[in-house]
């Protein structure tokens, strides 16, 4: 998506209104308008950032990209297959997918995984057709569902061992 044609129209329409203050506002207008394109262009991509976001919330368990290649912003769609449901996370309680998505608010965070790590992560998401985003916050999810399931009573002093998970 080239985003030059947008920021042209702001620049002509910075323009248009610097008319109305004659010949000095329209020169003003004109030197500040070249500075602007990067401000500009990067308020572009974070709109459509936010876009993406919400896409990908109402689009569960499909996602919605947005990367950057150069200065064009692409967006990628992944979309499950129909009748395809991804299969559940070993050792997770079932996830409640309306609650994660119904209109909740969202937070940024920044998150430093071990290179090993986030190829793991990685192949999960693509594994399961959804973006990392997607995968990392139904993993969070379900580990804090998990946390407050109750557990099983011990079986014995003797025995030292409990599995938990999922079983087909």
């Amino acid at each position: 998506m080239d985003l030059t044609p947008y920021v042209d129209k702001l620049r002509e329409e910075l323009a248009v209104a610097a008319e109305a203050g004659g010949d000095e506002a329209r020169a003003l207008a004109e030197r500040l308008t070249a500075p602007l394109d990067s401000a500009v262009r990067l308020a572009f991509l974070e709109a459509l950032s936010a876009a993406a976001d919400e896409i990908t919330r109402d689009l569960a368990p499909g996602s919605v990209d947005l990367r950057l290649r150069g200065r064009d912003p692409q967006f990628v769609v992944t979309v499950m297959p129909t009748g395809t449901t991804p299969a559940p996370t070993p050792a997770a309680a079932p996830v409640d997918e309306a609650a994660l998505t119904a209109g909740a608010a969202s937070a940024r965070i920044n998150l430093r995984l071990p290179d090993e790590l986030k190829a793991r992560v990685e192949t999960a998401a693509a594994r399961h057709h959804v973006s990392v985003n997607t995968w990392l916050v139904r993993a969070a999810a379900a580990a804090l569902d998990t946390d407050s399931q109750p557990t099983a009573p011990d079986r014995g002093a003797g025995e030292g061992q409990r599995f938990t998970g999922w079983v087909r």
